[in-house]
């Protein structure tokens, strides 16, 4: 179980760093607010037939929470994208995907504060070292920047997208125990509902760009990839590791992000890139070593109770 669990997360960052590529594509071909707007509505409709059997089955307790899914579907999936896709408009697909890397430190930081959830000594210093990396790539190799609050609008953006999911993370613990296609309609509804007002704003700002070839493409592999398949193995990997653990893996989409916008995008490498990537990779291997013997400690000790 071990094993899929990491094949599971494996694949849901080699789709998100895919993810950075695409809405940099985009850029120009088809506005943000709009991309989001259409990446759910093909989404929703993808998902109806198969999910109409069991969102009948789980309505009653869907109906129950539908306050709580939806406010779940707009944090991860409408506000985090809005941000991530504006991002993109002002800043790298490069410096997207490091800064993404700060999720985990997000859904720590919030387990402590709202759930008193420690994170061990090792994962403090994955935290840490994921934050000096995420620090370089915001400051573009310059830290001194951060004092002076000089940061491009573009990061500034993504931060927010990162505050929105790691949010969204830590929240997943609260979803009603239905099937998952129940769960990834539902979101993906509130998303498409929630989405509606923005794509107005920009209409009525002139800010709307509506998708030509390229456009339409990048809508397709945002609908297909991140939106359906990327969420439904990140629940699934929330439910068999948990927040904390799972979310360490989205330390992979700035590997990924980075590596696809080199060869897609022809983007500049910088040393600073390089050196923010050595120190979040190590983040995540400290972090998860941790976890793995933290959760194997757990399971010996439930062991000799029972």
């Amino acid at each position: 179980m071990q094993n899929i669990v990491y094949v599971l997360l494996f694949l849901t960052t080699l789709i998100w760093g895919g993810n950075a590529v695409a809405g940099k594509l985009a850029v120009g071909h088809v506005s943000p607010f709009m991309l989001t707007t259409l990446r759910w509505i093909l989404a929703v409709l993808i998902l109806l037939p198969f999910a109409i059997r069991p969102l009948r089955r789980d309505w009653p307790v869907i109906r129950k929470n539908l306050p709580l899914m939806a406010v779940l579907g707009v944090l991860g999936f409408t506000l985090f994208n809005a941000s991530f896709y504006t991002a993109l408009n002002y800043t790298s697909a490069v410096n997207v995907s490091i800064e993404q890397g700060a999720i985990p430190m997000v859904i720590i930081a919030l387990n402590f504060l709202l759930f008193r959830i420690r994170a061990t000594a090792l994962q403090l210093a994955g935290f840490v070292l994921s934050l000096i990396g995420i620090a370089l790539t915001a400051s573009h190799g310059d830290i001194s920047r951060l004092a002076e609050l000089d940061i491009n609008t573009g990061d500034l953006f993504m931060l927010l997208a990162v505050v929105f999911y790691g949010t969204y993370t830590v929240a997943l613990r609260f979803k009603p125990d239905v099937h998952w296609l129940s769960t990834i309609t539902v979101l993906a509804t509130s998303a498409l509902l929630a989405s509606l007002p923005f794509v107005a704003w920009e209409h009525a700002s002139d800010r709307l760009i509506l998708p030509d070839t390229q456009g339409w493409l990048v809508v397709a592999y945002t609908a297909l990839g991140p939106s359906i398949l990327s969420q439904v193995l990140y629940i699934r990997g929330n439910e068999l590791i948990g927040a904390n653990r799972a979310g360490l893996f989205v330390n992979l989409v700035p590997i990924f992000g980075t590596l696809l916008s080199i060869a897609i995008l022809g983007e500049v490498f910088e040393p600073h890139h390089a050196i923010a990537l050595v120190l979040v990779f190590c983040g995540i291997g400290l972090a998860e070593y941790s976890g793995r013997k933290a959760a194997s400690m757990s399971a010996r000790v439930r062991a000799s109770v029972d």
